[in-house]
């Protein structure tokens, strides 16, 4: 047995704490933990544009995969810290250090836990920070890991003010050090909107690309630019109001930005001092509260609900609806739940939104009787679907004049032996073909299938009640056992994972977009836990003799195929599909867990991604194509004949 005793516990200095578990401080050492760097560094210029100090933001991505960003602040400051040692020092080598504790730093501030610089510091290669500051320019630089490797110095005289933070996250650190410029510019993009005027300028050195972002009407500009795919009915609505809490010298200042469209889908994005919030919390919870209740006060007041019937829910007001929700809380009333920051726990910030939205809505509603009416008529509609939806749910459960139904899935549904849910995984194949082989290759503890015949519905343009009318959706439903839309429930999933199998083609690839709209759309926190995956079959199988045996391998990717030095020497197999791979292949490659490649589906950006969706699935033939002409390479060419010898 190992000792544990008083010589056992270790206190970890400085930084090496953040080394240690960095998971505590950034959620993983992924891609996402990666960029969450850049995310603390970019809080810190935004809060001081927030607090009115500068009004342009530069990002740099170097060719090194190294981020600098400057912003035009009052400049980090360097004097002598009460412990004696220069300002920046203590800022990027002391955990809990900042000017977001004091009363003097910031009023309103999106890095409230002082973690920030230091944590970068803590998980980069290097970091060099550069202020201007009182007329002149310092620099001090880091290393390894948040070493001093210099004490600060003054390196010119200047007119500017503002700090330049240049750092290279540690590779020793994270699984990958590329920088995702498309997920950076999401972000920057989103900070732009947030605060009007602000100019921010994107650069990435490793491709010479550069862009700048500015808007002058903030979030109804962006309300716009989500919409863009839709067939809005209204203009967008703003609401920006102050709410005095009780006590407090600062007001919330709430700003709200909205807008209905045809669609079926709900898209809102929160935001508390310009950082996204994006498991919600206390403020969304206020604005569909007073959403929800306005609405139904305006029905029952002009008749539109009758007197008998219930009230409409929440979730069928919200049908079509895309909303930004902005607050600005002063540091002395902000709650977060956790350090990364992804939800609101101000109990205040949920009263001050419910009371303004509240009161805006329903002079709103009065104002526009014809978008009102148009509201509350899709409301009402929804609610129906929905209930129909329940009731064609409730019958499949019962067994009750759905016997037909309950034969199809439990013949098309291959089962697992185990019961233990936390390990089970479910396949959802492409055709009968590939479910048979799929069936033969399975290991029959864990892993069930379910084949699906042709296209799944596209439930971007359908209802529930629409969707719920196909069978290859509703077999879906019924077999991940949790239900779909607001009464989905992660904890009743018959599967730990959902594993879409298609054949590398392009109807594959529509089958897996077709697949992952109606995840999105129906069961979106699977997709949040992260528990939706795309099994990688092989594009290719090389064989060639070995003595009297045949030795063969397999091939995902064409790029991975013209790296093979010795290629003349195999005869090449392209599987046109998942049904021409045999039971042992289909499993060596494809399911057996110690051998496969699988993809797993990340929903990092909730607008992103459903306004891609709407642009792709939706109704917008000409937006479409845009997209596409803009995006897809029509060049790709196959130059490898296919079972043949070389």
């Amino acid at each position: 047995m190992q000792r544990y005793d008083e010589s056992s516990i270790r206190i970890l200095e400085g930084l090496e704490a953040v080394r240690k578990r960095p998971g505590m401080y950034i959620g993983s050492t992924d891609g996402r933990g990666l960029h969450h760097l850049v995310w603390e560094i970019l809080d810190n210029a935004i809060d001081e544009v927030l607090s009115g100090y500068g009004n342009s933001i530069q990002i740099t991505i170097k060719e090194d995969n190294s981020i600098e960003i400057i912003d035009e602040g009052r400049g980090m400051p360097y004097k002598p810290h009460a412990s004696g040692r220069p300002t920046t020092e203590v800022i990027f080598t002391t955990l809990h250090s900042g000017g977001k504790f004091s009363d003097s730093g910031y009023s309103v501030s999106g890095g409230l836990h002082g973690v920030g610089g230091a944590v970068v510091n803590a998980l980069s290669q290097f970091l060099v920070v550069t202020v201007q500051r009182d007329g002149k320019i310092f620099r001090q630089s880091f290393a390894e890991g948040g070493t001093k490797i210099g004490d600060l110095e003054q390196i010119g005289e200047t007119k500017k003010t503002g700090t330049t933070v240049w750092f290279k996250p540690d590779p020793k650190i994270f699984s990958t050090t590329l920088m995702n410029y498309d997920a950076i510019k999401e972000r920057v993009r989103e900070s732009a909107f947030l605060i009007k005027g602000l100019k921010v300028t994107l650069i990435d050195e490793r491709n010479k690309q550069k862009e700048v972002f500015q808007y002058f009407d903030g979030i109804k500009e962006y309300v716009s630019f989500l919409n863009k795919p839709r067939k809005p009915f209204d203009e967008v609505h703003i609401i920006n109001s102050q709410y005095k809490v009780n006590g407090h010298k600062t007001p919330i200042n709430v700003e709200v930005a909205f807008q209905y469209s045809e669609s079926y889908s709900e898209v809102i994005v929160s935001f508390v001092n310009n950082v996204r919030t994006k498991d919600g919390g206390t403020h969304e919870i206020g604005f569909k509260s007073a959403l929800t209740r306005a609405i139904n006060d305006y029905a029952r007041k002009y008749n539109l609900i009758k007197e008998k019937d219930e009230n409409l829910d929440g979730v069928d007001i919200r049908e079509g609806l895309t909303a930004i929700i902005s607050l600005r809380i002063s540091e002395d009333l902000l709650e977060f739940e956790g350090q990364t920051k992804n939800k609101l726990g101000t109990p205040d910030a949920r009263t001050a939104v419910e009371s303004v939205v509240f009161e805006n809505m329903l002079s709103y509603l009065e104002e526009n009787l014809t978008v009102a009416n148009h509201i509350i008529t899709r409301s009402i509609n929804a609610k129906k679907a929905r209930e129909a939806a329940r009731k064609a749910r409730d019958l499949a459960r019962s067994g009750k004049k759905q016997n037909k139904k309950e034969v199809t899935l439990s013949g098309k549904l291959t089962p697992t032996q185990s019961k233990d849910k936390s390990v089970l995984e479910l396949f959802l194949v492409e055709g009968d073909s590939a479910g048979g082989s799929a069936k033969q290759g399975r290991n029959r503890h864990f892993q069930a299938i379910l084949p699906l015949r042709g296209k799944v519905l596209n439930t971007e343009r359908a209802s529930a009640d629409q969707a719920l009318r196909n069978e290859e959706i509703n077999t879906i439903i019924h077999a991940i056992g949790a239900d779909f839309g607001s009464d989905f429930d992660l904890k009743k999933m018959n599967y730990d994972k959902i594993i879409i199998m298609t054949d590398a083609d392009t109807d594959g690839a529509h089958i897996q977009v077709l697949l992952m709209t109606f995840f999105l759309r129906f069961m979106r926190p699977l997709v949040e836990a992260g528990k939706l995956y795309i099994a990688l079959p092989p594009l290719y199988r090389l064989m060639r003799k070995r003595g009297r045996n045949e030795e063969s391998r397999y091939i995902w990717t064409d790029e991975e195929l013209n790296q093979i030095e010795d290629l003349q020497t195999y005869r090449i197999q392209r599987f046109k599909g998942l049904g021409e791979m045999n039971s042992d292949q289909l499993w060596d490659t494809t399911m057996n867990p110690e051998t496969r490649s699988i993809i797993q589906v990340q929903l990092d950006d909730v607008s992103e991604a459903d306004q891609k969706i709407t642009t792709l699935m939706g109704d917008n033939v000409a937006q479409r194509r845009e997209w596409i002409e803009s995006n897809v390479d029509f060049e790709v060419s196959d130059d490898f004949e296919i079972n043949k010898e070389v």
